[in-house]
């Protein structure tokens, strides 16, 4: 039996598994395809594990609904955020998170001995096309034309831990981000796929946002793809460095600070429920 606690990141939902007294799962791979199934299974985009660290106060592993390994979810970090503080495991206010993108730091806002929001230093947003990854002439890759089944995009590409290609569209609620998302996010010029946003500019301090995420498809919220949507609007000098992301889920606020280039990220962590997980084996043959 697995122990989880699902949450979500204004509708990023994860299933979050405390490793941090625990040896880990085995077969994390097969078993995030299992429980993240939303027929057969708990149901999520992934599945997050909260463990020791060495080098931070705490350390997250993430995981796509496919069971492939992502660097760092940005809605997901602030979720761990809420877990570490509410479970007792530390009572300070700014703790710091190692992942696969590097150590994070997050300050934590407190209302009635419970985590509400979580404001997230993302770093530094990576423009370098090797870096992010993407093949491309251009570097940095802003601006890119790639020819999608019978529709060109302009893509700039920007890495926050994981790879982004943004995209501007004239109305996103009513475009088909299922039927281009799937392919763009496997075209050749991504070698290690990508997530694409695609974004509608409402004003030069807002903007809204639906994304495909790569191994997961198309989730209520992404708070890496917001931070690389607000840095791609604002090189095209489309917005400001603080803009409002209104996504599926909720909304995240977002600032490209130009004093020491890092980009910030604020919003929700909500605990839905806490269950138990029981294995069946021929989950596994």
């Amino acid at each position: 039996m697995i122990k989880f606690t699902k949450m979500h990141g204004i509708g990023n939902d994860y299933i979050y598994i405390d490793c941090i007294n625990k040896e880990k799962p085995e077969n994390i791979e097969k078993l995030t395809k299992i429980m993240s199934n939303r027929k057969k299974g708990i149901g999520g985009d992934g599945v997050i594990l909260i463990e020791k660290s060495t080098i931070a106060d705490f350390k997250m592993e993430m995981f796509n609904a496919d069971g492939s390994q992502a660097q760092m979810c940005g809605n997901g970090i602030r979720c761990v955020g809420k877990f570490v503080y509410d479970k007792g495991y530390t009572k300070k206010e700014v703790i710091t998170i190692e992942t696969l993108a590097g150590i994070k730091t997050l300050e934590l806002f407190i209302n009635q001995n419970k985590v509400q929001t979580v404001k997230v230093d993302m770093g530094e947003p990576i423009l370098e096309t090797t870096k992010i990854p993407v093949k491309s002439l251009k570097n940095p890759a802003i601006n890119l034309q790639l020819y999608c089944k019978d529709t060109y995009f302009l893509l700039t590409c920007i890495s926050m831990g994981n790879p982004h290609a943004v995209t501007i569209v004239e109305n996103v609620n009513s475009f088909p981000v299922e039927k281009y998302g799937a392919l763009l996010e496997k075209d050749e010029h991504f070698p290690e796929r990508a997530n694409i946003e695609f974004v509608q500019i409402i004003d030069k301090n807002h903007i809204k946002m639906r994304v495909w995420e790569r191994g997961t498809g198309e989730t209520l919220a992404c708070g890496t793809g917001a931070c690389a949507a607000v840095v791609a609007m604002a090189i095209n000098k489309h917005t400001n460095t603080n803009v409002e992301v209104s996504l599926l889920g909720g909304k995240l606020d977002i600032n490209w600070n130009q004093k020491n280039n890092h980009v910030y990220m604020l919003g929700s962590a909500t605990t839905v429920y806490e269950g138990m997980y029981v294995q069946e084996e021929e989950e596994y043959v």
